[in-house]
């Protein structure tokens, strides 16, 4: 990649907007499951591997699993996204009131905002 090129990607993806959503995790040892929101719900799974991996996850239960199971045991997925134009103010109530309802659907356990 010429140096030009690599400028013009790390500029977009500096640019590219937020993407708040909804996310889950579940053991398929054990059936746990953990549902968590975040404003980088695309990027969310790399950082929360990354301290599982180290062991530094502030999230004990989900560490606790971890720790019990080998990380091929562990599934993430994106459950829900909010629209880019949604309204800035009402974001983290609209993602804590799905994130409840994602919680009672799959019986999970909630994880604090990201």
């Amino acid at each position: 990649m010429e140096r030009q090129d690599r400028r013009a990607a790390v500029a977009a993806y500096k640019e590219r907007p937020p993407a708040w959503g909804l996310f889950a995790i579940q053991c398929t040892a054990t059936g746990q499951a953990w549902v968590g929101c975040s404003r980088h719900v695309h990027t969310q799974k790399n950082g929360l591997w990354f301290t599982l991996r180290l062991g530094s996850s502030p999230f004990t239960a989900l560490q606790a699993a971890w720790n019990a199971h080998e990380e091929a045991d562990f599934r993430f997925e994106e459950l829900d996204r909010l629209a880019t134009d949604y309204p800035a103010l009402g974001r983290v109530d609209e993602l804590r009131k799905r994130q409840k309802l994602w919680t009672e659907r799959l019986q999970a356990q909630a994880l604090p905002f990201a």
